[in-house]
């Protein structure tokens, strides 16, 4: 049978591709959901991450996606953790050499997947991977933001954002100010925000200050003042940049006192466990704002490209 997928190119090109075979460390996945990202757009374009799938990653045709869901259907000689029949959400790894997730079929190794209970939909399982590890590592493995204490999210009813408003709030147990459109504002407060501010109503940093000092703030919208961002925080806090790959950004981390740090999800089985069982517990909800066919790929590239996507977009093979 052959591998249907997307490459990358302008625009995006549906192929048959040879059925991929796992090696003896390796595991196959049909792909059963795809969740959306800008990682998968930037990929199409100039910058950083382009640049870097193109020297480390597999050489063309360039299949882009991190995310999917899916079920084990075959397994290399190696693998003893995993078995044919069991469900998994997982992301790729281009930095392995390995092929995206636009596709029917997925190899990776076991370390890139966590097995998924059946009480999560496919759909579910495939928005989690790059946006609930993101805000996992912001909080968390970065921000070290521990219960009692703020943080700020900017951006907080986008794909990331709502992840970091519910991971900040219920696993952490932290005071959580979510910033967003005045419109999302329920939403964002649905959530588990303490408090939303409206960026239309003014300087959302300004607004912010009131409530602070944080020991997280983080922007995922990429667009906020570095030096404002840095002025909210609390002694040893971490501005953590979402959209880290632009020019601006990363010039942010080079400033004194060093408190601005980027963050590039790498979905592990140990990360996604935790973002995992948070969901099957009932802490994190997953509002997945619209689902496209695979086939309609470009569609939902131009509409995560709008930065107006309240929640995660989804592709179903």
């Amino acid at each position: 049978m052959a591998q249907r997928s997307w490459t990358r190119g302008e625009p995006l090109v549906w192929m048959e591709l040879p059925t991929p075979e796992p090696r003896p460390n390796e595991v196959r996945i049909a792909v059963k959901a795809i969740g959306v990202n800008p990682v998968d757009w930037k990929m199409r374009t100039l910058g950083p991450l382009r640049l870097a799938a193109r020297l480390v990653g597999p050489p063309p045709p360039v299949v882009v996606g991190v995310d999917f869901a899916g079920v084990v259907d075959a397994v290399g000689s190696q693998v003893t953790d995993l078995a044919p029949g069991v469900r998994v959400v997982g992301g790729t790894d281009f930095s392995r050499g390995q092929r995206g997730s636009y596709a029917d079929t997925v190899v990776v190794q076991p370390d890139q997947v966590c097995p998924l209970p059946p009480e999560i939909d496919f759909e579910t399982g495939g928005a989690l991977p790059v946006a609930g590890v993101t805000a996992w590592m912001s909080l968390h493995e970065i921000g070290r933001l521990v219960c009692g204490q703020k943080a700020l999210v900017l951006g907080a009813s986008g794909g990331v954002g709502q992840f970091a408003v519910q991971i900040a709030k219920h696993v952490l147990g932290a005071f959580v100010v979510g910033v967003s459109s005045g419109k999302n504002a329920i939403l964002v407060k649905e959530l588990g925000a303490d408090v939303v501010l409206d960026y239309g109503q003014g300087d959302a940093l300004a607004q912010a200050r009131a409530h602070g000092p944080y020991r997280v703030v983080m922007d995922c919208v990429g667009s906020y003042s570095g030096a404002g961002c840095r002025a909210l925080l609390m002694w040893g806090g971490r501005h953590v940049l979402v959209s880290g790959d632009t020019p601006g950004a990363l010039a942010q981390i080079l400033v004194p006192p060093f408190s601005s740090k980027p963050v590039l999800a790498r979905a592990t089985r140990e990360r996604l466990a935790k973002v995992v069982r948070a969901v099957a517990a009932g802490k994190v909800k997953v509002h997945i704002a619209e689902r496209f066919a695979l086939t309609d790929a470009e569609k939902a590239h131009r509409l995560s490209q709008t930065g107006r996507v309240t929640g995660k977009l989804v592709l179903v093979p």
